[in-house]
């Protein structure tokens, strides 16, 4: 089992910037990747960023591609996203998830754990 936290999450105005972060336990292999997806109210959950354990690969959202950026400290066990230019359309609860193997993917259901997820708010 592994057990994901994020926190960070707030109220922050259009053009602003929030740095979230999840920190990893529980029997967490070294070769895992790790991911952001998102949630707005009466839509489906959907991809933001994911990084391989390395770093050596990443993966971006078009909508947040420039903006977003994923980094990962493994003796930390902690993933972060650091969101820069935010806009109102960004508002979702962001879930962080976890996936053993090398490969990043888009789809929910590739990823093994999830965290409980943290509120982000935009305003405009």
């Amino acid at each position: 089992q592994v057990q994901l936290v994020e926190t960070g999450g707030g109220l922050v105005q259009a053009g602003g910037s929030l740095r979230l972060s999840c920190a990893a336990s529980g029997r967490a292999f070294t070769n895992n990747v790790m991911g952001w997806f998102r949630q707005a109210p009466g839509k489906e959950r959907e991809f933001v960023a994911a990084i391989s354990w390395s770093a050596t690969s990443t993966d971006y959202a078009d909508s947040v591609k420039g903006r977003f950026t994923i980094s990962r400290d493994n003796a930390k066990t902690t993933v972060y996203l650091q969101m820069n230019s935010l806009k109102p359309d960004d508002t979702a609860v962001y879930y962080c998830a976890y996936r053993y193997g090398s490969r990043t993917y888009y789809s929910t259901s590739m990823y093994d754990y999830w965290g409980q997820g943290t509120q982000v708010t935009v305003s405009s």
